[in-house]
């Protein structure tokens, strides 16, 4: 049974490593090479060779009911999506709260991994490092006369004023570059090979779009339709791909404003460069070109793991994204290692949960033929994952899963709370090891602490017309469980 365990980083999955330790009554020790925790969520003026980097002014794409850890509720009057020194601040926050600094040694930096023997465990977040430009750049880049550079290394916007820019990528910080550069750029041109289903953070009623979306009703529903509906085309603009969600949606608010104006051209993939001009794969040129922003993403190693994993373009083979198959005893997990349709934090906690578990022998893992085979029923390509069927998977196996028929049995408010409204972290918490008993209580004010950053002005509310009475959610409720127990 495992007692002491090696935790690589203090960014967020590391910190909710340590409280699963703590949690777990093992011993952490987590090693962070920076002078200080927040992992990619500390901005730095300059960046940080192999670390991941941000920009001053980004702002998290998930709200902070969805993102938060399952038993320490984001303040309620914090945004609901928040700038990185926000983030921060609550990172901060929980750290002091479950007294998880004394555990972390900064400055210390892994240069081999543990050696496999009883008694031990490993958590390792992944490291990342900038992939661009590419591993197969557009032909005549080293003939570009402008500049290049990749996202990590961007921080602001004034070193592109007045300037004709290209930004490679349409993922979330490629869209987010493209739309602040076209701020003080003469001309912003956003390459990308495919379209992109470009979403906004508010969504109905001005709530946030991830909790009117990410519902276990939504999910029921979606399921149902996903045979019905096999394709959808929106001829109307050049940046959606033909398939719904057919790849990971990309957030932000202002960049069909941004096409729509002009300041933010589409174009396809470069097919090479010129000294002073981009050519692209239809054919069409842009001359005067002054800079190339690479938002092409990330890659992970695990240098100091040679001996245990290998990565191979960007894969690795792991039963449930956590466990390597092939080890003797399951003493080593990754952490946060997949790119969720959701937030990541709360997967990674609930990695966590599961990881120590295992590392303790209170749970046991398949045969290593039935891992590999859940591996091979998995996409090979991609470390998407789609979060309330992977969390739920994750919480079958630690066995905090909630029961729908239990709760509508003992807590019908509960239980309409929690098929009907967005699936929070807390959810996870209701039962089984770790329960916690706040957790009834931060779901049915989940509601309470979305709307409390949006009041910022006393409005004079007619009660009759703003409430739905109890009972009509209830009836809801009620129709909703029907329907599930019939078609699930």
């Amino acid at each position: 049974m495992a007692k002491r365990v090696a935790i690589i980083g203090a960014g967020s999955s590391g910190l909710c490593a340590i409280k699963a330790c703590l949690d777990e009554g093992l011993e952490p020790v987590c090693f962070e090479r920076s002078g200080d925790i927040g992992g990619l969520w500390r901005f730095e003026e300059q960046p940080e060779q192999g670390r991941a980097s941000i920009y001053k002014s980004v702002i998290i794409n998930t709200s902070k009911e969805m993102m938060c850890f399952s038993d320490f509720p984001i303040p309620d009057d914090f945004p609901n999506y928040m700038h990185h020194s926000k983030i921060m601040e609550y990172f901060r926050m929980y750290a002091r709260h479950f007294q998880l600094l004394p555990h972390i040694r900064l400055r210390v930096r892994a240069a081999r991994g543990p050696r496999r023997r009883a008694g031990g465990g490993h958590l390792r977040p992944p490291r990342f490092s900038p992939c661009g430009p590419p591993r197969s750049p557009p032909a005549g880049i080293e003939k570009f006369q402008g500049s290049y550079l990749h996202s990590r290394d961007y921080k602001d916007p004034q070193a592109f004023t007045d300037k004709r820019v290209i930004v490679i990528g349409i993922g979330n910080s490629g869209s987010d570059l493209a739309v602040e550069i076209s701020q003080t750029a003469k001309q912003v041109f956003l390459s990308t090979r495919r379209g992109a289903w470009i979403l906004n953070r508010v969504g109905d009623q001005g709530l946030p779009m991830d909790v009117v979306f990410t519902t276990r009703m939504n999910k029921i529903i979606s399921s149902l339709m996903r045979d019905m509906v096999q394709t959808l085309h929106r001829p109307d603009s050049s940046l959606c791909p033909c398939r719904f969600l057919h790849q990971h949606p990309t957030i932000n608010d202002d960049l069909p404003n941004r096409i729509i104006s002009g300041r933010v051209r589409v174009k396809p993939n470069i097919r090479e460069f010129t000294a002073t001009a981009a050519i692209f794969e239809d054919g069409t040129t842009e001359d005067n070109i002054d800079a190339v922003v690479f938002a092409t993403g990330y890659s992970f190693a695990f240098p100091f793991l040679e001996d245990c994993v290998t990565v191979v373009e960007n894969q690795i083979p792991l039963y449930k994204y956590v466990f390597p198959v092939h080890l003797e005893k399951p003493t080593l997990a990754f952490v946060g290692l997949i790119q969720p349709l959701g937030a990541i934090m709360p997967i990674s906690e609930l990695q966590c949960r599961w990881a120590t578990r295992v590392f303790k022998g209170l749970c046991a893992l398949p045969p290593r033929h039935d891992m590999e085979a859940d591996i091979e029923r998995n996409p090979r390509h991609t470390i998407q994952v789609d979060y309330i069927p992977y969390m739920d998977e994750l919480a079958e196996q630690v066995g905090v899963r909630p029961s729908l028929a239990g709760l509508f049995l003992r807590d019908p408010r509960l239980a309409a709370e929690v098929l009907l409204g967005p699936c929070t972290p807390y959810q996870y918490r209701l039962r089984g090891p770790g329960r916690w008993h706040g957790a009834r209580a931060a779901i049915l004010t989940q509601r309470q602490r979305i709307i409390k950053p949006l009041r910022t002005r006393h409005v004079e509310e007619d009660a009759a017309a703003s409430s739905v009475p109890l009972l009509a959610v209830l009836l809801a409720a009620v129709a909703a469980f029907a329907l599930l127990l019939a078609y699930v």
